[in-house]
Formats: C-alpha cells, structure tokens, sequence
C-alpha cells in the first residue's frame, strides 16, 4: 500500500513538472491568437451567431453521422460470425442491412443527397 502511494506521487510529481516545463518553454505570441480561435464552417467567431446556415450543410452532417454509427455497429456484427448460430446470424444481419437500404432509400427519395441551391 505505501508502494503504490509513493508510485501515484512520483507520478503526480513529474506529471506537474512536465506540464509546467511545457507552459515555460511553449511559444506563444499574440500574433498566434488567430490560430486559437475556433473555425466552424468558415464563419467567423467573432460575428453574429444568428446568420443563416445552408440546410444542405446540416442534412450531410446528420446522414454522415447516421452512416458512421451504423459502420460501428457493423464490425462487431462481421466478427459474431463464428460465435453464433449462423441462421440468426444471417437473419440479423439481412434485418441490419435492410433498415439501412430503407434509410438511404427514404434520404435519395426525399432529394436529401442532391446537392442543389
């Protein structure tokens, strides 16, 4: 138990050093204040929130996310392919693919991946 006390506190202690070493040696300039600042969508931070945002912008963002989260459920789904049965298996993943046919089926039907102004 004092081992592992000491351990954290060494830990601790050049962690700190570390950080601190990196604050004293960084180069900062104001020169650089530019590049701290956020970059969202190419608007600029400093102006009014309130100006009109493209739909398609949002739309593209929401099927992006959708598909990147369904790609994520996929990969554990490829690799049950040995651990279960392969009848429900199958019957899983036909269910799986063809909830995301649907969806794409219903964004290309709604004219949501049709880039027009």
């Amino acid at each position: 138990m004092i081992l592992m006390t000491m351990l954290s506190i060494i830990i601790t202690i050049i962690s700190n050093i570390i950080m601190i070493m990196s604050m004293i040696l960084s180069k900062k300039s104001f020169k650089d204040r530019e590049k701290c600042s956020p970059f969202e969508c190419g608007f600029d931070p400093k102006s009014s929130a309130r100006n009109p945002f493209s739909l398609h912008f949002f739309l593209i963002t929401v099927i992006f996310l959708i598909f990147d989260v369904e790609i994520a459920l996929i990969f554990p789904l490829i690799t049950s392919f040995n651990l279960v049965n392969f009848f429900i298996w199958t019957k899983t993943s036909f269910f799986f693919l063809a909830m995301l046919l649907i969806g794409l089926y219903h964004e290309w039907n709604q004219n949501m991946l049709n880039w027009t102004n």
